[in-house]
């Protein structure tokens, strides 16, 4: 016998989902500021040490290097990353949901919020 999908199966799967993320994300930052604590970071004399240039790349292939190097720094903005990814994880399983409830108001609005969030994530590294 086939069960249907329900607002309370929707409501709790969410509810587990955005729960993950955040226990996801803690645990990966205090992981991280173990290991920063472990090396001895020091805080830098100058700020201007700390630019890794202006465009995208350049940010993303120091953080990919820094984190596959095992940095905590790197792991403590690996967590920050998943906290940030949780809540559009939630409107994505959401927008999953709504669309087997065959609830399509919700679809369409979820694909509009999930439209607004990429257009600002990618418009922000267009300057």
């Amino acid at each position: 016998m086939k069960k249907n999908f329900t607002d309370v199966d929707l409501n709790r799967s969410v509810g587990n989902l955005l729960r993950l993320g955040v226990i996801l994300s803690v645990a990966t930052s205090l992981i991280g500021f173990v290991k920063l604590f472990v090396e001895g970071f020091e805080m830098p004399k100058k700020y201007s040490s700390l630019n890794v240039g202006t465009s995208s790349e350049k940010v993303w292939s120091h953080f990919w290097d820094s984190l596959c190097k095992g940095e905590g720094s790197a792991i403590i903005q690996l967590g920050i990353l998943l906290l940030i990814f949780t809540p559009l994880m939630r409107i994505v399983f959401a927008l999953i949901g709504y669309l087997k409830e065959k609830d399509y108001v919700y679809v369409v609005i979820s694909s509009i919020v999930l439209t607004i969030m990429a257009v600002s994530f990618f418009a922000g590294y267009a300057h």
